[in-house]
This record gives structure tokens, C-alpha cells and sequence, in this order.
């Protein structure tokens, strides 16, 4: 998988051909026919192996709150995606269920559980985290994204709008352009854990009420 995520990086998901893959593996399409049914496994399997890359140590989680554990987490998820901007997509295509996003999924759900949210709620905070991280990625650094020079030419068009008619537009100008982009994604984690704070002491009193009535 290392060759085919190297190819991918280098020439973009639709370039890639299996042989290609074969060329570069000194090896046949019929050789490879033996480890995978064709591109779209071949594919999978490099979506898993990118999901092989994210390194939390557990020494780096041990003793922290949840919100600094799921922030680390997602932290080194982003690096990793901002690593293959060229394979992004393929973890939007399918949900992974690879070996190491098994592994990452129950590691991630089990420590939502060990800080006292309900089962229901830690699904949906470990898709949620999921979401944002990889929508952040694609949308940002996936093929074709904005650089730093469209982001001055879309500052300099706001700031040529009519004041009259989009005065909110005009007068953020500067602010909806200039965040640098580890900054807006570390601001939009923030307000998706304070939300998931907020759902788990929501979910707690719900509890606590039901076995009050009981």
C-alpha cells in the first residue's frame, strides 16, 4: 500500500492505474490481482493504511480530560490527512473499516464512554469529530483549493462590493480571509467540543430525571 499512497500522492486518485502500480512494483496486473479485486479495494486498503499514519501514543492521552484526549486525537488525524491532500477523498467515499479505523474507531468511542457519555451520545460525538475533521480537510486542502494569493483576491472582492448592500461582507472583510488555516480548524474543534460538552451534562440530567421518576 506504501508504493500505491506514493503514487496517489504524486499523480492524484483518477491518474492511478493498476498498472501503474505494477509498473512501479516492478511486478504484472495479474500479480496484483492476487492481493485485491481491483481499484476500488485497492483503494480501500490505502484509505486504511492513510488511517495507519495517525500516531496518538497512549502516554499523550493518559490523565488528560476528554476534551484534550479528542482534541489530540483530531489534531493528528488533520496532520495526517494534510499530509495526502491527493487521496482525501477516498475517506469520504465509503466509511473505513479497515483494520486501523476498527482500531481507531473503538480506541476513540471507548474513551467518549470512560468519561461518562452514554453510548448513543459517544457514537454520534465520534462521527461528528469524524465529520468535521475530514470536511475540514477536503474542503481546504483537497486538489483544486484556494491558495494564499485566491484568498487576497477574494479579500480585495468583498472589500469592492457595495457597503450599502453587504455591509456585514464588507466590514468582515479582512477577518473572513486572513485566519490562517490551523487557527480556523483548532476555533471550529472548539465549538464542536464545547457542543459535545454540553450534550453529554444535557443527557446526564435527562438520565438523572428518568431514574428520579423510577
Amino acid at each position: 500500500m506504501d508504493t500505491a499512497l506514493k503514487l496517489i500522492d504524486e499523480v492524484g486518485i483518477q491518474a492511478l492505474t493498476l498498472r501503474m502500480l505494477a509498473d512501479a512494483l516492478h511486478s504484472g496486473t495479474a500479480t496484483l490481482y492476487r492481493h485485491f479485486n481491483g481499484k476500488d479495494e485497492l483503494l480501500a486498503l490505502v484509505a486504511d493504511r492513510i488511517l495507519g499514519e495517525v500516531r496518538v501514543p497512549p502516554e499523550e492521552l493518559d490523565g488528560r480530560s476528554w476534551r484534550e484526549a479528542v482534541g489530540t486525537a483530531a489534531e493528528a488525524l488533520y496532520g495526517t490527512l494534510c499530509r495526502h491532500p491527493n487521496a482525501l477523498s477516498l475517506l469520504a467515499a465509503q466509511v473505513p473499516v479497515g483494520p486501523n479505523a476498527l482500531r481507531a474507531r473503538e480506541r476513540l468511542i471507548t474513551l467518549f464512554l470512560s468519561h461518562g457519555f452514554p453510548v448513543g451520545l459517544a457514537a454520534r460525538a465520534f462521527t461528528a469529530i469524524g465529520h468535521y475533521v475530514i470536511g475540514f480537510a477536503i474542503q481546504q486542502h483537497g486538489p483544486g483549493t484556494p491558495g494564499p494569493e485566491d484568498h487576497a483576491q477574494l479579500r480585495d472582492y468583498y472589500h469592492s462590493l457595495d457597503p450599502a448592500t453587504y455591509p456585514a461582507t464588507t466590514t468582515a472583510a479582512d477577518d473572513l480571509t486572513s485566519v490562517p488555516l490551523p487557527d480556523e480548524f483548532r476555533f471550529g474543534l472548539g465549538l464542536l467540543l464545547d457542543g459535545l460538552e454540553q450534550a453529554r451534562s444535557t443527557w446526564s440530567q435527562e438520565a438523572a430525571v428518568g431514574h428520579g421518576v423510577r
